[in-house]
């Protein structure tokens, strides 16, 4: 599938945002976390959400009926994703400003906007998940991923915040940062390797002509069209497998390596930076059946 970085960037943000939350949030419950820390943490994450939603109105063709995406929410992950977006959102700041007016955030609020969080989590992973003919996505690893990387790189910059307005809890969540990485690499790692183990759906001889050695030599149009634009990278397969490898290193090992160094700022921004390969690797490597035809030559 074609990487649209409006969406890359959408879920990077909105994940690490909604991971930020729920860690804050879950430490809070066990710890007293300072009331600086906590209004930071609902600010960074409106911030976050802000800039995840402004990011996809870059993927629209009409940004204008971008309202009209609520109307399916009876069939649609994606317009349930709509819905659960600004509901969480407005948790938050509901959370946050609460916890301004009375020193001590809300924890019904907080609740409230943990689970939006979890559902949101949900709706995202599902919209790819549901996709039943990419195999590399329609599988239940596709929603765990999108939880626990977000939880990852929430855990991450919980970490950098810290560092800077609640210096004592920072080992809290570097520790917890570092769990939570180390999950999310086995869990990312292993569905990379079983996506690249997947057999193709279908192969040449699908045209029903039976002969030994079938090759392939044209792409079946004699020029670009919606589905060699829109269903296939455009990268050699090289180049995917590099981005794959970027997306391990800055994504996972690398900030684990700073997390245990105790440098969170620094590794939150080179995780962010291989998140994004991670993500842009995430389309790239879902095949879909029609480059058979339409993209596979040679």
């Amino acid at each position: 599938m074609r990487p649209a970085f409006s969406v890359i960037f959408l879920t990077t943000l909105i994940g690490a945002g909604q991971g930020l939350f729920l860690v804050v949030f879950g430490v809070a419950l066990y710890e007293s976390v300072p009331r600086s820390l906590l209004l930071t943490t609902g600010v960074v994450t409106m911030l976050l959400l802000a800039a995840g939603l402004f990011a996809s109105f870059f993927h629209l063709g009409h940004p204008e009926r971008a309202w009209r995406a609520v109307t399916r929410w009876r069939t649609s992950w994606l317009s349930r994703e709509v819905i659960a977006l600004p509901l969480f959102g407005v948790a938050v700041l509901l959370w946050t400003v609460h916890g301004w007016w009375q020193g001590t955030p809300s924890p019904t609020l907080g609740w409230v906007a943990a689970l939006l969080a979890m559902v949101l989590y949900v709706c995202t992973g599902m919209i790819y998940a549901a996709i039943k003919i990419l195999r590399e996505w329609s599988h239940p690893m596709t929603v765990f991923n999108f939880i626990i990387i977000g939880l990852a790189s929430g855990a991450v910059l919980a970490a950098a915040l810290a560092g800077f307005v609640a210096e004592e809890l920072k080992g809290v969540f570097e520790k917890l940062a570092l769990w939570l990485l180390g999950v999310a690499l086995a869990s990312r790692g292993y569905t990379m390797w079983r996506n690249a183990s997947l057999p193709p759906w279908s192969t040449a001889r699908a045209i029903n002509v039976h002969h030994n050695r079938i090759r392939q030599i044209g792409q079946g149009a004699m020029g670009g069209s919606f589905n060699t634009r829109e269903f296939f990278h455009g990268q050699p397969e090289e180049r995917v497998k590099q981005v794959r490898w970027v997306a391990l290193g800055a994504g996972f090992v690398a900030p684990l390596l700073l997390l245990a160094f105790e440098s969170p700022a620094l590794a939150f921004l080179i995780h962010y930076a291989g998140l994004v390969a991670e993500r842009w690797y995430f389309f790239a490597e879902a095949k879909h059946p029609q480059n058979l035809y339409y993209q596979s030559v040679g």
